[in-house]
């Protein structure tokens, strides 16, 4: 995929601090939480902290798939899908723990941004 919109990455900068992080089992049954300790590494690749996650990171490993929602502060929803992985080093590992409240997260979830959404309008 190209670079997000500049539109997307404005909202990102934007937004509320929570996002919703959706995966999906090898059933298909998708599973929600809500994530405060999130962050863009690059234009297509956005990380989530892992703090215990356990049928978030269960879907993650049979599937990969998933999306994060997030609301800008005028309430307007963008959804990145993608898929998800986990990592327990490297760069955006260490970007997570400068932004994480726990120094040292087991690991984290790193998304790969595949299509991008705006409300129900496909921007990428």
């Amino acid at each position: 995929m190209k670079p997000l919109p500049p539109s997307v990455t404005r909202a990102w900068d934007n937004r509320e601090p929570y996002v919703v992080m959706t995966t999906v089992s090898k059933d298909g049954v998708p599973n929600s939480i809500y994530v405060g300790s999130v962050g863009r590494h690059d234009e297509r690749t956005f990380y989530l902290c892992n703090h215990h996650f356990k049928k978030t990171q269960q879907n993650i490993l049979e599937t990969g798939r998933g999306s994060l929602l997030f609301l800008t502060h005028e309430h307007k929803s963008y959804q990145l899908k993608g898929c998800f992985e986990f990592q327990d080093r490297g760069p955006v590992y260490e970007a997570m723990q400068k932004n994480s409240p726990t120094p040292y997260p087991a690991s984290v979830a790193v998304l790969h941004v595949t299509e991008v959404y705006a409300g129900s309008i496909k921007l990428a």
